[in-house]
């Protein structure tokens, strides 16, 4: 009886699921810190505009303006960003880049905690601040791109829908962080401790936040797609047509018009809207943002999943037509007196779960439109673009389209608006496209 050689030995069976989990924590943990990062800017945006927009003799609203015309600059940043770091990525590989991704957005974050304010160093403040809010676009327009093709790459067959809702869940955890952290202190320091020095705090938090995420991107492998694409380039290989890949940006782009706009209406601009426009003090701000953040969180995982069962078009049109019809009797029901504190609970949080359907199934339909050679690069792009536009605008607009007009109900139609666009967007989408492989 003759024996043959033996072949090379198989990997073991647990291998590709701890590569697949060690990928999904890795690409999750950058997204958290930035958007804890960009929800604690968004609460704090009044003690912010205090300290770095408002001069003495400025009103508290132009200040507010100013620091959301800061916020809307950082997104601004966010496509030349995707475009650097997408270039990157899509060449040098995903591991690389997100490591230098979350090196530049952990200090530019940081240095915030400790910058000098308008009363100490009078109109450099609020430059520098811009300056490192700039720094933070460039390196979000990075991250997005990089975490959702290692997650959907990484993503075990017929899971991609499950593997890419982690990013957006990490959303949902970054700015309940944030809400909690600003909470925590407006809860056990007074106004003056909050106002003084209380503010920075959460800023400088991301600094061994940082650090451990830099420990955990070191430990990470290169996704199995771009290592194949790099053999494949050995070949000749043809690039998809620009013009291909330019419509599929601005398709992608329209997709997410809505996600980004009721996202960033109803998560983060409502602090500050609730206590400009309808008089709340931070704290209960505070807490009506929590409710929709849960209300997003809750949804987002399980809106994956069952994307990856019905498609990603079903779940992500049901979200968007919710919200284009329901925005208006929600912010209207929250606006009454009358009702209780229950019942406007209930509503922030059905408008926040009604944009996780939304955010759920978004990743993995970004990733699903892109080949590997420009995958990074174009769902980076388009997600930058959605975001800079129809997000890092959302507090400028209504700020002040409201002070213009006196119409409380800008945002419900701001959201509306957007989502009814994204749903002739969605309806592009086909319907079978979470069951072909990635390109």
């Amino acid at each position: 009886m003759t024996t043959s050689a033996p072949g090379p030995v198989p990997p073991p069976v647990a291998a590709r699921p701890v590569r697949s989990r060690r990928a999904l924590v890795a690409g999750s943990v950058g997204n958290f810190i930035e958007w804890y990062e960009f929800g604690v800017y968004g609460y704090f945006a009044t003690i912010i505009a205090a300290h770095f927009f408002t001069p003495e003799g400025g009103s508290d609203v132009e200040g507010l303006i100013k620091t959301y015309a800061s916020f809307a600059l950082a997104f601004f940043f966010r496509p030349v960003g995707a475009a650097v770091f997408g270039r990157l990525g899509d060449r040098i590989g995903r591991r690389p880049t997100l490591i230098l991704v979350i090196c530049l957005m952990t200090g530019a974050t940081a240095l915030i905690g400790v910058l000098p304010t308008y009363a100490s160093i009078g109109a450099a403040a609020p430059w520098l601040l811009t300056l490192l809010r700039i720094l933070q676009g460039l390196s979000a327009g990075g991250e997005f791109g990089g975490a959702v093709s290692v997650m959907t790459e990484f993503a075990p067959p017929g899971r991609r829908g499950r593997y890419g809702a982690w990013q957006s869940f990490t959303v949902a955890l970054g700015l309940l962080a944030g809400a909690g952290m600003a909470a925590l202190l407006a809860t056990v320091l007074t106004e003056s401790q909050l106002n003084g020095w209380g503010w920075r705090v959460p800023f400088l938090l991301t600094l061994p936040l940082g650090l451990v995420a830099l420990w955990l991107r070191l430990r990470l492998d290169e996704t199995p797609a771009f290592a194949s694409a790099v053999v494949e380039r050995s070949e000749p290989v043809r690039p998809p047509p620009a013009g291909e890949t330019v419509t599929a940006v601005a398709l992608a782009a329209g997709r997410l018009m809505g996600w980004s706009a009721a996202g960033y209406t109803f998560l983060v601009v409502l602090p500050s809207y609730l206590q400009n426009t309808l008089n709340a003090t931070f704290q209960q701000a505070l807490v009506a943002t929590v409710l929709a953040n849960l209300g997003f969180a809750a949804s987002i995982l399980p809106a994956g999943v069952v994307s990856d069962r019905i498609g990603r078009r079903t779940v992500m049109l049901t979200g968007a037509l919710l919200v284009a019809v329901l925005a208006l009797p929600l912010l209207n029901l929250v606006q009454d007196p009358g009702q209780s504190a229950y019942a406007k609970g209930a509503a922030l949080f059905g408008a926040g779960a009604a944009v996780g359907l939304m955010a759920g199934p978004g990743p993995a339909m970004l990733a699903e439109m892109f080949p590997t050679t420009v995958r990074y690069t174009g769902l980076g792009l388009a997600y930058a673009l959605s975001n800079a536009v129809f997000s890092g605008c959302a507090g400028l607009i209504i700020t002040e389209v409201v002070k213009r007009t006196g119409d409380v109900d800008i945002p419900a139609y701001y959201a509306a608006a957007t989502c009814a666009v994204s749903v002739l967007a969605l309806l592009t989408l086909r319907g079978d496209d979470h069951k072909r492989a990635l390109r």
